[in-house]
């Protein structure tokens, strides 16, 4: 009986632990481990649960299923995880650990209460994925690869989200897959941090529910739309989804008429979420709209919208962010849209998207503009931005300009719609330590204004003066920018104002905001305002100001007063002011306007509609001071922003530089400064759309010009030092290939934001370089020159056998012969190599030569058994091979 009590009482201890751990999602692991079985090793990674150090925010976390087998075709399984802190947490990537071989597609939900917690469970009978609301988080089909979030956006989870559970629902279309009785373990995987985002990431689904495909249609539309009534967001990534049917889905924005794409793709591509199109907002009032294109061919009966893969679905998922006090994460949009307003719909929304298996695999590695990207792309990087600051340099042109431009301080530049250099300078006026008082009232009035033209363009090319013009108008000049329609928007710190100047000569002021030498801080007065940047699709200006105030001020075209900011921080805790904002630079595939706060030695970035703060950056290498900053949206991960620091108050760090900074990653790509003397005051900086760089030095009233370089180094090629010699802005890679008359020009590559800044011409004009005439001509002077000396040993040897043949009566002459010259034979052929042969001499470059190397050169052996004695010995060129040309 005690025996029988004991194990009564073992069996219920077993029981209750069992139960507990069913009742509990957290002690799922161990049970994992146990079903997975060892065919199933993926799965142990979902087995452990996500530590959550206090010294690092960030962490990961596996969502898995069990080691499930569907028993039927169109099967939906879903698992609920609980979020694993009650705080509030930031999914900030989606790493997807699934094939199209056993999984359909994949959904992630967030809700508070799921159907179950106990098990997984199928959700496709009508028991669904959540008791209350849920929301689509993520969503994965067709080997979509993985895409990370942009910098400063999550999902949020935990606290007062609305998420305490993520729910994993996956659709296991082919019950086939699973005869070998495999064991699946798909899922996602979430990178998560607790640092608060400043952006909360949403998704917006539109989506047919009423479709019929009927039978031979050629063409049939599905067709959503719903008016927008919220806060704006900010579409960042589309996704598409149909089944066999569909050709193409393509989602819009409706702002008054006027259609703009968001995204359109075919939904037979991996159904990755794709770049939305970067200038595209959606705000309240506007309609959003989609259309799914089927094609009825092929089938005999009518096909609905259903769950099965045998029926279709037509779903367009926008994923935006917009501002963590507004967030919304989860909108959908399922009415359909009426006939009137589809007949607007542009052309392209039926037009199918041709499917192969290039297409492919250009879409599953395609880069995004906005952030958004391969996760591959790290590792799959051929060097071309990893080696960047290798191989391309900005180097300072020292023979622009070519005339002296006799130049006051120079206080602005900018670059005009015709890509001319627009220099903003002082004259003759100075700003000195009596300019003005301690309440910065310019106190040098009776000086009168310029008399010199303060505003030259200039051709960027030579230096030539094209146009001058702003005399008799300014006292202390200071930023300049251009509009669209080539008008100049200046700043005056004397005069503290703002005012818009025609361009056409007659300096007529447009408009003027400020009142003239009256400081302020209110909205009708600036206090020494420093730039402005110009929004050209809205035409709105913003306006730095500047020496006395700390603030962003942002106005309409026609001058009215539309809102203000100062700094921002991602910490409220810790903001610092600004400490004279300086420098505007306008992000357009953004929207957005970095400032150069100079005294903070920092450069920071805000939304232009709403002023909030986005992002900072702030390097050791910039010591205490930013002057300047203008902005490229090509090169980088998502543009390139150039910046010019100054000097230390104290004097004691190194001349001021220039920086080249991708926008995306904060990565300094490159740094530059003048060769022949340094920067004083590096006061503002501007870049053409060729990639030249040009630099206002305040100090020395010097404008300087960079250019693209290749970089000069020295390498080694089967042991031969060789310096390549490389011309200005050449971007054609010279390479000795193992193969027999390979052309040496066998690459051309660009660089991130150098090389694409070349025009057409100019990229032709690299190409077609001068060693080409060279390469027909040379070949032959140096046969010539070689079959000299090759007679001349060819001579002493006949002369030679012929009087030991007189002496020793040796047989025959000829195999004298034929042994000295099949000696000559056995070392020359496959040896020599005239490229290296010209390297090895200082002040040459084996460009031009190596069309003449053997078969045996061409691979660049070493003998190293051989002495040099015995190379330079026989050393006799044999004939060139004819020329491939």
């Amino acid at each position: 009986m005690a025996r029988h009590g004991l194990c009564m009482m073992l069996l219920a201890f077993i029981c209750r632990s069992s139960g507990q751990e069913a009742l509990n999602p957290l002690f799922r692991s161990k049970r994992i481990q146990e079903s997975v079985g060892s065919d199933s090793s993926d799965c142990l990674s979902s087995a452990t649960r996500p530590q959550i150090s206090p010294n690092s925010p960030n962490f990961s976390m596996d969502l898995r299923m069990p080691g499930v087998i569907p028993s039927d075709s169109d099967t939906y399984l879903c698992m609920a995880f609980p979020v694993p802190t009650r705080h509030t947490l930031y999914v900030v990537d989606f790493i997807p650990r699934a094939s199209m071989n056993t999984v359909h597609h994949m959904l992630l939900f967030g809700c508070r209460t799921p159907v179950s917690t106990d098990d997984y469970w199928d959700c496709g009978s009508g028991r669904g994925t959540c008791e209350d609301k849920s929301s689509i988080l993520y969503a994965w089909g067709r080997n979509a690869p993985h895409k990370k979030l942009p910098k400063d956006v999550g999902f949020k989870v935990g606290q007062n989200s609305g998420v305490s559970y993520f729910v994993l629902q996956i659709h296991y279309g082919d019950a086939s897959a699973f005869q070998d009785h495999h064991k699946d373990c798909s899922g996602v995987t979430l990178e998560m941090t607790s640092t608060p985002q400043p952006f909360t990431a949403g998704i917006y689904l539109l989506g047919s529910v009423g479709t019929v495909i009927h039978p031979g249609n050629i063409v049939t539309n599905a067709d959503v739309a719903c008016d927008y009534t919220s806060h704006t967001i900010h579409p960042f990534a589309f996704r598409t989804h149909t089944h066999r049917l569909g050709k193409v889905v393509s989602g819009y924005r409706i702002r008054n008429g006027e259609w703009t794409l968001i995204g359109r793709q075919s939904p037979q591509l991996p159904q990755a979420f794709y770049p939305a199109n970067h200038d595209v907002d959606v705000q309240y009032g506007d309609t959003l709209a989609a259309r799914c294109m089927f094609t009825g061919e092929g089938r005999t009966t009518e096909t609905y919208i259903g769950g099965s893969s045998n029926d279709e679905m037509c779903n367009f998922y926008m994923m935006y962010y917009m501002d963590s006090k507004h967030a919304i994460p989860f909108m959908t949009c399922m009415k359909h849209g009426s006939t009137r307003l589809f007949q607007h719909i542009p052309a392209e929304a039926n037009i199918p998207i041709a499917v192969s298996p290039e297409n492919m695999n250009s879409m599953m590695h395609m880069g995004h503009s906005t952030g958004l990207q391969d996760s591959t792309s790290d590792a799959d990087t051929t060097g071309e931005e990893q080696a960047f600051d290798q191989d391309i340099h900005l180097e300072q042109d020292t023979i622009w300009p070519q005339n002296s431009l006799q130049l006051g301080q120079v206080s602005g530049l900018a670059i005009d719609s015709d890509s001319n250099l627009v220099i903003f300078h002082r004259g003759d006026h100075r700003w000195g330590s009596d300019s003005f008082d301690s309440q910065a009232t310019y106190k040098q009035r009776f000086l009168g204004p310029i008399q010199q033209s303060t505003i030259l363009v200039v051709n960027p090319d030579n230096g030539n003066i094209l146009k001058a013009s702003g005399r008799n108008m300014f006292y202390l000049p200071h930023g300049i920018t251009t509009d669209k329609d080539n008008n100049y928007w200046v700043t005056d710190v004397a005069l503290h104002q703002v005012l818009k100047v025609s361009s056409d000569g007659d300096d007529r002021i447009l408009l003027s905001l400020g009142e003239a030498f009256t400081p302020g801080s209110d909205f009708n007065h600036f206090c020494q305002p420093t730039d402005v940047a110009v929004d050209y699709e809205t035409e709105n200006i913003f306006v730095s100001d500047g020496y006395c105030n700390a603030r962003i001020l942002k106005f309409s075209a026609d001058g009215r007063y539309l809102s203000q900011w100062g700094a921002g921080s991602s910490d409220r805790r810790r903001r610092i002011p600004f400490r004279i904002p300086h420098s505007l630079a306008f992000v357009p595939g953004r929207n957005e306007v970095c400032v150069a706060d100079r005294e903070n030695g920092r450069i920071q970035c805000f939304i232009a509609q709403t002023g909030e703060f986005v992002k900072e950056i702030k390097k050791e290498e910039f010591g205490e001071s930013v002057y300047a900053i203008t902005f490229s949206p090509t090169g980088g991960e998502d543009g390139v922003i150039f910046a010019v620091n100054g000097k230390s108050a104290s004097g004691t760090s190194p001349p001021p530089i220039g920086f080249a900074i991708d926008y995306a990653t904060k990565d300094i790509l490159d740094t530059f400064s003048p060769k022949k003397k340094e920067f004083e005051m590096p006061h503002d900086i501007a870049v053409t759309q060729n990639g030249s760089i040009f630099v206002g030095d305040a100090t020395t009233n010097t404008v300087f010009k960079f250019t693209a370089e290749k970089a000069h180094r020295s390498v080694k090629k089967a042991g031969i030092e060789v310096q390549e010699l490389e011309e200005i802005e050449t971007i054609i890679h010279t390479k000795v290939t193992p193969q027999h008359n390979m052309s040496r020009t066998s690459a051309v590559q660009q660089k991130p934001y150098l090389s694409q800044h070349l025009k057409p011409q100019e990229k032709e004009k690299k190409i077609l370089t001068k060693p080409n005439k060279g390469q027909g001509l040379q070949p032959v002077v140096i046969t010539v020159l070689l079959l000299i000396p090759l007679l001349l040993v060819t001579s002493i040897g006949v002369f030679i056998c012929w009087r030991k043949n007189n002496q020793y009566e040796v047989k025959s002459e000829t195999s004298a012969v034929g042994g000295i010259l099949g000696k000559i034979r056995g070392k020359a052929v496959g040896s020599l190599n005239l490229g290296n042969f010209f390297a090895s001499h200082k002040g040459y470059s084996r460009q031009g030569f190596d069309q003449l190397s053997t078969e045996g050169s061409d691979q660049e052996r070493n003998d190293e058994e051989s002495s040099e004695s015995e190379n330079e010995e026989y050393s006799a060129r044999p004939p060139p091979p004819p020329s491939s040309s």
